[in-house]
């Protein structure tokens, strides 16, 4: 397994990650990485699904905002 140093990850981690490698600082382990394979994805878990956004939601609020700004 390839061990490569912090800057040189940063640098090239696009080209990396298809691999599993060991990040070293001064010369020491400190990470490994290991690409995640499309079996081991989770399905996406979307926040708060089942929500309906009403016609008027831009204009929701807008006369207490001017006022807020028109200072009433």
């Amino acid at each position: 397994m390839p061990i490569v140093n912090m800057h040189e990850a940063k640098t090239h981690l696009s080209r990396l990650v298809n691999e599993e490698f060991i990040i070293a600082r001064d010369g020491r382990p400190v990470a490994r990485v290991i690409p995640i394979r499309d079996s081991e994805v989770l399905p996406r878990i979307g926040f708060m699904p089942d929500i309906e956004v009403p016609e008027d939601f831009d204009d929701m609020g807008a006369d207490v905002i001017a006022a807020a700004f028109d200072g009433r």
